[in-house]
């Protein structure tokens, strides 16, 4: 076991919260942006990519050694070669990291077929290599996993958490959903709250955690010792606020469209915007659109103008006129429609 726990909750006698890693958008910036409305407990970085020839990606590392949110940040690798693994476990543990994540949960095609991430779980013997060598390397903080429930199916879900256990992982991150379900369809609560009867260490329950509504009820079906969200995060940066607040039985603090209107400003302004061409700069901003739309209108409206838009000015005013429109409007609590 470690010799330095987990880190402690914000909130003592709360349910733990965590910003779901995901690729190309949980960088040092979007932490420090989430971190204005509300931080979670723990952060976790893009996965360093681990093989043969890999070194420390710089960017991502940004997000561990620049990183001014006073949260604990854990860094996440993905790979399938141990003794790189190892190498880049033992590199990652020279900085203020909380811990080190293993990636057994990517449902991108590209990834999974290079036997890595979700595409882990089909092989539990290479898992329990990897942990095993894993568990030896990184012996004085903690070592954490997050999967899914299956690559196909759920077969050797079981066997897995049973792996978990034998080498005393200390935190277990679990989306509900297998690898090739991606993000749709109904996410599997009570295989999440199987792994949390069955497994030593915490649980996070993640899927679809898409408001403080469902976070709770969540918790309450699982029994999980927190909850992980990642895609309602991008719409909804309140959301670990609002989670909070519904544990303490508060009522949730709306927040207006005028709120709204200066957070996409927030995301709009990233570190590289002023060296990235003006297509690159509109088709960043319309993928946190994508979901903050899910939150404004019940018939879509937004999100089909906003698709529409062919300049960033043009975007822009389409979000000025429907934001500022009328001051007393709020961000829905909940999506509108959503099968993710």
């Amino acid at each position: 076991m470690p010799q330095v726990p987990l880190p402690q909750s914000l909130y003592p006698g709360l349910p733990l919260t965590a910003l779901a890693p995901m690729q190309d958008v949980t960088n040092l910036w979007f932490m420090q942006v989430i971190a204005q409305y509300g931080s979670p407990d723990y952060f976790f970085t893009e996965y360093f990519r681990v093989t043969d020839t890999s070194r420390l990606n710089r960017k991502i590392l940004a997000a561990i050694t620049e990183n001014d949110t006073s949260r604990p940040v854990f860094a996440q690798m993905i790979g399938e070669s141990i003794p790189d693994l190892v190498r880049t476990a033992r590199e990652l543990c020279c900085y203020n990291i909380a811990g080190i994540d293993l990636n057994m949960g990517c449902p991108a095609p590209r990834i999974y077929r290079k036997n890595v991430g979700g595409g882990l779980l089909r092989e539990p013997e290479k898992v329990d290599r990897i942990l095993a060598e894993l568990r030896q390397t990184v012996n004085d903080r903690p070592l954490t996993v997050k999967m899914r429930v299956g690559f196909e199916n759920t077969d050797n879900f079981y066997e897995i958490l049973d792996t978990i256990n034998r080498h005393n992982i200390d935190l277990l991150s679990l989306h509900g959903r297998t690898v090739k379900d991606m993000y749709h369809g109904a996410v599997k609560y009570d295989l999440i709250a199987s792994a949390v009867r069955r497994v030593d260490c915490p649980v996070l329950a993640n899927g679809n955690i898409n408001s403080a509504t469902t976070a709770l009820e969540v918790l309450s079906q699982t029994g999980a010792a927190g909850v992980m969200v990642g895609r309602w995060a991008i719409a909804n940066p309140w959301i670990f606020n609002q989670i909070r607040q519904a544990l303490r039985s508060e009522l949730i603090a709306p927040v207006s469209l005028l709120e709204v209107r200066k957070y996409i400003d927030r995301l709009r302004q990233t570190p590289y915007s002023a060296s990235m061409p003006m297509r690159s700069r509109l088709g960043h901003l319309k993928m946190f659109l994508n979901y903050i739309a899910l939150l404004v209108d019940s018939d879509g409206h937004f999100l089909r103008l906003m698709r529409h838009t062919q300049t960033e000015v043009e975007l822009l005013n389409l979000c000025d006129r429907v934001f500022l429109a009328d001051s007393k409007e709020n961000l829905a609590l909940a999506p509108y429609s959503s099968d993710s």
